[in-house]
């Protein structure tokens, strides 16, 4: 290392002066810590829990989809057969004969199947789908919320162990000033406040859909 000493007095020590590199090493460390705070007992649990949710919210979409599908074929199939059953009738009138009562039954069935399908759907996009969407919001915040404390805990964990570092290795006749920022610890709290912002935006919107869904019922 060379330096003039009266020039520059402030110096700045690094592993490497190429940038690249050492944006590399920090990005790597940075999904190092991630990975480490998801195998943390309680951010496992809230990852989870917001699979689950997720993964209901997305059943329930499916059968909203695979009932109005049902209701759309029924409705067609009503057309047919119950144009069918009025022209028989007609005819059996016409013509005398006693009217046959099967093709109503038919007519009937479908007329059935077709309301209590529409009333399956009715509480799906009424209940239950916004229920499930609140929950997965929630769960998503309480997620990013549970990662951003654990890598928050990380960093400082990282920043005291550097800090001792640095306190053994200096003299007594030096105070060095350390920039956390700019290292491991300082690209965790980046990572953890961004989450936490992650975390606060879900979980406005979950109060928002909320307060919608409770002024609705």
């Amino acid at each position: 290392m060379s330096f003039n000493l009266p020039q520059t007095p402030t110096l700045e020590a690094v592993s490497t002066h190429d940038e690249k590199a050492l944006a590399q090493n920090l990005q790597a460390r940075v999904a190092e810590a991630v990975e480490q705070t998801r195998c943390l007992a309680h951010v496992a649990a809230a990852l989870t829990e917001q699979t689950m949710a997720a993964e209901r919210l997305a059943r329930l979409r499916i059968a909203e989809r695979a009932l109005n599908h049902d209701a759309k074929q029924a409705r067609q199939q009503l057309d047919q057969t119950g144009q069918a059953a009025l022209d028989m009738l007609v005819e059996a009138a016409a013509s005398g004969a006693s009217p046959d009562w099967s093709t109503s039954a038919e007519v009937a069935s479908l007329e059935a199947r077709i309301r209590f399908t529409g009333r399956a759907i009715e509480r799906l996009t009424e209940h239950l789908i916004p229920l499930a969407h609140i929950a997965s919001l929630r769960e998503e915040s309480h997620a990013f919320m549970a990662q951003a404390r654990a890598l928050e805990a990380l960093a400082q964990e990282r920043a005291e162990k550097v800090l001792g570092q640095i306190r053994e290795a200096v003299s007594g006749e030096m105070i060095l000033p350390v920039d956390m920022s700019k290292g491991v610890a300082g690209a965790l709290l980046t990572q953890s406040r961004a989450w936490k912002e992650k975390a606060v935006k879900l979980s406005e919107e979950a109060d928002g859909l909320q307060r919608a869904y409770q002024d609705r019922a």
